[in-house]
């Protein structure tokens, strides 16, 4: 079952009360204080123009740790040749507008609404919501977004205008101060560079640090 909920408690159901394929509750709003509760809990919101805002908590969780993250041969020769440049936290408005605007196969529109892009910029502006950016020579070419919570870096999003610039980004996310990076919902792309689904009880003690990681 899934739940409605209210605009004045910014509260969630237990997670583990999710419907099959995650869904777990309705209704409520974007404000920072509802998403880093649900962040928080596992919780992430996932919604089409026109709809209500959903809330999804999937019973397994496509995720990768960093230290499994696969670079292939000819990724390696292209990290190697800086063909890219890459920041961190300097360009998130832009970052989130492209993962907005850039075409998807198989995906009519974005899930990327006005409203989220409100609610992310204004998690960003308050230091909770980081993005990494990919350029070519000075243009921005590549990039992801999301949140860091705890030291788990929540993804949202990320686009590529060029080969390769996404996998860069995610390299580059692999390499900082995280110890696993939550993909969310599995796809082949994700599958290739690494990604593994574990379960929705373990991705929560991680990211809410009730048990160590093995060292790398």
């Amino acid at each position: 079952m899934f739940f409605q909920l209210l605009e004045e408690n910014h509260s969630f159901p237990d997670p583990k009360l999710a419907e099959p394929d995650g869904l777990l509750a309705i209704g409520g709003d974007l404000s920072i204080d509802r998403l880093l509760n649900a962040y928080s809990n596992g919780i992430f919101p996932w919604f089409s123009e026109g709809d209500p805002i959903l809330w999804y908590a999937p019973h397994e969780r496509c995720v990768i740790f960093p230290e499994k993250i696969k670079i292939s041969k000819s990724m390696k020769k292209v990290l190697a040749a800086e063909t890219f440049a890459v920041t961190f936290d300097k360009a998130f408005t832009e970052v989130i507008i492209n993962c907005a605007n850039t075409p998807r196969q198989g995906q009519d529109g974005t899930w990327i609404t006005d409203e989220m892009q409100k609610a992310y910029i204004n998690l960003h502006e308050q230091g909770f919501a980081h993005s990494i950016e990919v350029w070519l020579k000075e243009t921005l070419v590549g990039g992801l977004y999301g949140l860091k919570i705890n030291r788990v870096f929540c993804g949202e999003s990320m686009f590529s205008h060029v080969s390769n610039a996404s996998k860069v980004a995610l390299i580059y996310l692999s390499k900082l101060n995280v110890e696993l990076i939550d993909c969310q919902m599995p796809n082949d792309h994700l599958l290739s560079l690494g990604a593994e689904m574990i379960d929705m009880k373990d991705y929560l003690d991680i990211l809410q640090e009730k048990r160590n990681l093995p060292s790398k």
